[in-house]
């Protein structure tokens, strides 16, 4: 009766801590926050940085305008956890974050106000407007930070770079003078990608391709000098854009492709074509345009040559006209190119120089610059002097369509000039802000040479723009994933010359001047004064960019160097790409906290920026430094929601990152990061994150057994490896292994190898078996070799799996380790990651354990059936009988196989197993027959032992009476 009253609950060692199952994160986070800004643990790092390789990681600037979505988030987590992970590996890992303040949708902003109060921007001081522009960007760069900073993000917060500050402006400046300087700046007029909505031309990486649904017609030119069967002929052209036939320069056809003479014998009613008409075609073609004509029937000819067609002239349709006055009374010179094709159309291209980039190619290289058109505005309107179009829009000012292209198919029906119409859907470029279609427009606007040969002698990766980034990206740039290096390259190697210049207010401008009345092609068109530049630089260091703006600008900058009246200011802002392409300049060369040698270790952003900040800072810093501003480049995906769906506020699917911190905390995002594949596009929403809290609160539980189970462990409880049991052993060699595999995963940035090898780890290795087994020896041993030992490798595990933790779970880690390490001056993040020894490795020992783990799962899944079916409630009451082979039972009788399994006996047998003996498919020889253990309840450790009762203290085992005593 003794035995059975007495309570040994108190005489056990039970895990002791404070640190709660319920994390609270969402409350507790803001505290950590406000800790590490107290203590500075971001300044302590960079105290503590010599002797130490710096690491750079470049910051992309997100744009001041908005609050964060959720692809923020991601971006700026990964971007927290490789600078935290490479200071922890013993790097001195610098972080500046940065602000892309310039640029339209700022100006947008502006401007909306000044509309609300019935005022137009063009009338309001271009310095004040630009003084309102730079205050909102202010206002919004605080407002990020705060919710930057929330995410545990950690960097140079109080010094962050802004591309509006007055010396980013400077070098901003100082880097397009470079351009100027070394022979890539010109000025050209040609056809640029331009949005009627914010009415101002846009660089390919501000583009965007979405489904569109336009015109499509079929439009007959006839011929000038035709003869004999071709004199009442005509060639026929098929276009999408029926507002650019105004503007038909020429008709294009491709030498190699085959081409007939048809003549339509038959037609439907209603049919713009008639009975013995003649029509040219590309022979692949001819059947699809005449049957979308109405015609019926109709009869191949004869070929038309390559030679013939190439002495042919034609004329507009709209030529001779009435009420035109002969503005379309002009030659239309059939031309060869080889961008025609006959995979859609007629296999003949309308050819319109000034809104197309083949078509003024096409006039380029026979010097038909003269012949270009300026027939349509910044508003997609055709200017007044266009007969019966004037003032039609192709796109309104919300980018809808406008009049344009019905008002041209109209007229083409009244002057006989179509054959057929109908609608296409096909992807058409959209401005990447606005969502609004776009045009090609003819406008004077400057480039940079990408294939002209820079002059500043900088040729180690080539002469030219173009051959220095595609050198870079082979020769010095390392790409995560590697399909990045294809994107860019294939970009870069397509590209056209660089729009540098913006028609707006607000930005940097092109300082630069040019001489009146001398064509941009001359020789001293652009002024390239050294003394100029200087003048222009030290003013925007002292005053900003608006000095080019302030009264008397033109006379301060030029000087004595020339005579004023005979040059003219450029009013053009700077493309917001070449801004943000500028920053290695102003951030990694310029800074204290920047690169040494100006190159980033890192550039990391979402996927688009091959098409965006990757490649405008190639391409800038190519242009004036000779090489890329990076040595490797990360990319991640795009957030999409549960379903795989886009995220859009319209449709109510977006994550809002805000909403998530303050149900979950921020811990549970940044886990989230941790757990996807980034380099694919990552899926979010409540069931994912609930998902992902399920296995952070595994997680939790771990550390908390470790923390509770260390709680009043000192040094003198520490066991040296050699003389600890091979279970502990075997975690020290599994250590080893995750070490290596933890530091080389972080090393080349996958995080989630890291999290799921640490995860998986610390659930299945550690909660479900080295805890599980060792709890007994924790709780119920005396002060036994043992239990010191078990604890010395929890030590050991907790410095590294917290370390290891800490670039992902910032906030979490930090409550761990100042559980047990509380210090005014005490945080994770001023540690590295713990060094471990080599010799830990012992594949011998992790070979024989891998058996003795083999045949515990067969005990385990024998047990477990008999909890299921009642038969006993924990494996403590059981004893089976094993049934090996000879050479396993060698390896079971060298551990106490019995606590292994946590029986309260077992019994190894090299016997035939009975028939009815558990078994498990994939593990063959090892077989278990249940039977229940003999003896008494030990009141302590509730084994079921023969011996329970026979020692002076009541009711307990040898091993309980042993450490009572």
């Amino acid at each position: 009766m003794c035995a059975e009253t007495t309570d040994y609950k108190d005489t056990l060692n039970l895990p002791r801590t404070d640190f709660p199952m319920r994390a609270g994160l969402p409350k507790r986070e803001p505290d950590w926050l406000a800790r590490w800004a107290q203590i500075g643990v971001y300044e302590k790092l960079r105290a503590k940085a010599e002797g130490r390789k710096p690491f750079t990681l470049h910051d992309g600037p997100p744009y001041a305008n908005g609050h964060l979505h959720i692809g923020h988030a991601l971006n700026k987590i990964l971007k927290d956890m490789v600078v935290r992970s490479q200071q922890m590996m013993g790097r001195d890992a610098r972080y500046i974050p940065g602000w892309d303040c310039h640029g339209l949708p700022i100006e947008w902003k502006i401007e909306e106000k000044y509309r609300q109060k019935g005022q137009n921007k063009d009338d309001v001081n271009v310095v004040d407007f630009r003084q309102e522009c730079r205050k909102f960007a202010e206002g919004w760069v605080d407002i990020q930070r705060e919710e930057f900073k929330r995410l545990g993000v950690q960097g140079n917060w109080d010094d962050p770079y802004l591309t509006m500050n007055f010396h980013a402006e400077k070098v901003i400046a100082e880097e397009f003078q470079k351009f100027l300087m070394n022979g890539t700046l010109y000025q050209g007029s040609k056809p640029v990608m331009w949005s009627p909505v914010e009415k101002t031309a846009l660089a390919e990486a501000e583009i965007e391709y979405h489904d569109h649904k336009s015109h499509t017609i079929w439009v007959p030119f006839g011929f000038q000098n035709a003869t004999g069967d071709l004199e009442n002929a005509r060639v026929v052209i098929w276009t999408t854009t029926p507002w650019t036939i105004p503007s038909n320069k020429a008709v294009a056809y491709n030498p190699k492709l085959a081409y007939g003479l048809y003549r339509v014998d038959e037609t439907q009613e209603e049919s713009w074509t008639s009975t013995g008409d003649l029509y040219l075609f590309a022979d692949a073609l001819a059947e699809d345009a005449l049957t979308k004509s109405r015609a019926t029937a109709f009869t191949r000819m004869r070929d038309v040559t390559a030679d013939e067609l190439g002495g042919l002239v034609a004329k507009h349709p709209f030529a001779g006209i009435d009420g035109a006055d002969g503005y379309w009374d002009y030659d239309v010179p059939m031309i060869d190119g080889d961008h025609v094709t006959d995979d859609a159309g007629t296999g003949f291209v309308h050819t319109a120089p000034s809104h197309g980039g083949d078509d003024y190619e096409c006039f380029m290289k026979r010097n038909w610059l003269d012949r270009m058109t300026h027939n349509v505005g910044e508003e997609s309107e055709f200017l007044p002097h266009v007969p019966f179009f004037a003032g039609l829009q192709v796109f309104d000012r919300k980018g809808k369509e406008g009049k344009a292209n019905n008002a041209v198919i109209a007229k083409l029906v009244e002057a006989g000039g179509i054959i057929a119409r109908g609608q296409v859907k096909h992807s058409y470029p959209h401005s990447w802000r606005s969502k609004a279609p776009v045009i090609f427009r003819n406008t004077p606007q400057w480039f940079a040479a990408i294939d002209r040969a820079v002059g500043d002698g900088q040729d180690t990766y080539g002469k030219t723009i173009r051959e220095r980034a595609l050198t870079s990206i082979d020769e010095l740039v390392t790409w995560t994933p590697q399909t990045g290096r294809n994107r860019l390259y294939s970009m870069i190697e397509a590209r056209p010359d660089w729009v540098l210049s913006r028609q707006r207010a607000w930005g940097v401008p092109l300082t630069c001047f040019v001489k009146k009345g001398v064509l941009p092609t001359d020789q001293d068109f652009l002024l390239r004064n050294e003394d100029v530049n200087a003048r222009i630089l030290a003013a925007f260091e002292e005053e900003g960019a608006d000095a080019w703006y302030a009264d008397g600008a033109k006379e301060r900058f030029l000087g004595n160097a020339v005579n004023h009246d005979e040059y003219e200011q450029v009013f053009d802002i700077l493309d917001v790409w070449f801004d943000s392409g500028s920053t290695h300049a102003f951030v990694l060369r310029d800074r204290e906290d920047g690169s040494k040698d100006g190159l980033a270790d890192l550039y990391l952003e979402g996927t688009d920026q091959h098409r965006g900040w990757f490649h405008s800072s190639m391409l800038q810093s190519c242009g004036t430094r000779g090489h890329a501003p990076y040595r490797g480049v990360l990319t991640h995906g795009f957030t999409l929601d549960e379903k795989g769906m886009k995220m859009s506020k319209s449709v109510g699917n977006t994550v809002a990152p805000d909403k998530v911190v303050q149900q979950y905390g921020a811990d549970i995002l940044r886990l989230w990061v941790a757990q996807s594949d980034y380099t694919a596009d990552l899926r979010i929403g409540n069931e994912i994150l609930k998902g992902v809290a399920d296995s952070y609160r595994r997680l939790r539980n771990t550390l908390r057994f470790m923390l509770g189970s260390l709680s009043d462990f000192t040094e003198t409880d520490r066991v040296a490896p050699a003389d600890m049991p091979e279970l502990e052993r075997w975690v020290l060699h599994r250590l080893s292994e995750l070490d290596e595999q933890v530091r080389a995963g972080y090393a080349k940035y996958d995080f989630q190898g890291v999290y799921q090898a640490v995860f998986n780890f610390a659930t299945l290795e550690l909660s479900a078996f080295y805890f599980d087994i060792r709890k007994d020896a924790l709780y119920c041993d005396g002060d036994t070799l043992r239990r010191r030992a078990s604890r010395t490798v929890l030590d050991i595990l907790f410095h590294r799996l917290t370390k290891w933790l800490a670039p992902m779970l910032c906030f979490t880690m930090e409550e761990v380790w100042l559980e047990r390490f509380p210090g005014d001056d005490s945080s994770v993040h001023l540690e590295d990651f713990t060094d471990t020894p080599s010799a830990w490795r012992d594949d011998e020992l992790a070979a024989k354990w891998a058996v003795v783990r083999k045949v515990r799962r067969v005990v385990t899944g024998a047990l477990e059936i008999e909890r299921t079916n009642k038969v006993i409630g924990a494996s403590l009451e059981a004893a089976p009988t094993v049934y090996v082979t000879a050479d396993v039972a060698k390896v079971l009788e060298t551990v106490s196989f019995d606590d292994l399994c946590i029986t309260s006996g077992i019994t190894v047998s090299t016997d035939a197993a009975p028939q009815d003996a558990f078994k498990i498919d994939d593990i063959a020889d090892v077989a278990v027959v249940f039977a229940r253990a003999d003896g008494d309840k030990c009141q302590r450790c509730w084994k079921i032992l023969p011996d329970v009762g026979t020692h002076s203290h009541p009711g307990v085992c040898g091993r309980c009476d042993e450490a009572l005593s």
